[in-house]
């Protein structure tokens, strides 16, 4: 492979090459972040016959510090929270719980407009294939694990087309596997690593799901 991807596509081809033993399972499902993570989901779900789903999460940021996460809410009402930050800053349940209800508004809305009517699936004993188009921070990626350890999945394998060795070796000690083809040393930024990488579409995402 070279040392870059084409596009979104691209990588979930890459990603799904790497993924093959997972093919045809009836336990296995690949849930996508959206949006970027959609597209790369989308090849891997193809290629593998396997259903596609979201996962979506959501930052609770400190009121006031809203870039700072005191926690995170994410698809299926699980909430996990950063005690340490809540306890350093004094944050009381109501700025708390003010917080957590508009995110979940929003969580909600972006829920119904990918999901439509169709239900969560029921990720209890399954093999979650989590995707997304690539980890900088990871926070977004921490958040999802910790939520969906709480649906008691068989397993949690993290596949990502791109991220930093360092970051890698972290998420190898929260998932049960991570597949990710590219671990640059000094990583810059997601989409230094696609020749193309635009902005994924809401529109992009509602289409590949209801072709899944």
């Amino acid at each position: 492979m070279d040392d870059r991807y084409h596009d979104r596509r691209d990588a979930g081809r890459v990603l799904a090459e790497e993924l093959k033993s997972y093919a045809n399972r009836k336990d296995v499902i690949v849930l996508a972040l959206p949006r970027g993570g959609v597209p790369v989901a989308f090849e891997i779900a193809e290629a593998l016959s396997v259903p596609l789903d979201i996962f979506i999460v959501r930052k609770l940021g400190v009121p006031g510090h809203e870039e700072l996460a005191m926690g995170a809410i994410a698809s299926g009402g699980t909430t996990v929270f950063n005690q340490d930050i809540i306890h350093q800053l004094a944050i009381s349940k109501e700025a708390i719980d003010r917080v957590i209800a508009e995110e979940s508004e929003e969580l909600l809305r972006r829920e119904k407009k990918y999901r439509g009517d169709k239900k969560f699936p029921d990720l209890k004993n399954k093999v979650i294939i989590l995707v997304d188009d690539g980890i900088a921070t990871g926070a977004t990626m921490k958040a999802a694990i910790k939520a969906l350890r709480r649906l008691e999945p068989l397993s949690i394998v993290v596949a990502v087309p791109v991220a930093a060795a360092s970051t890698c070796k972290e998420m190898s000690g929260l998932a049960d596997k991570i597949i990710c083809p590219l671990q640059p040393i000094f990583f810059n930024a997601v989409g230094a690593w696609y020749e193309i990488f635009d902005q994924t579409l809401d529109e992009e995402v509602i289409d590949l799901l209801g072709k899944k």
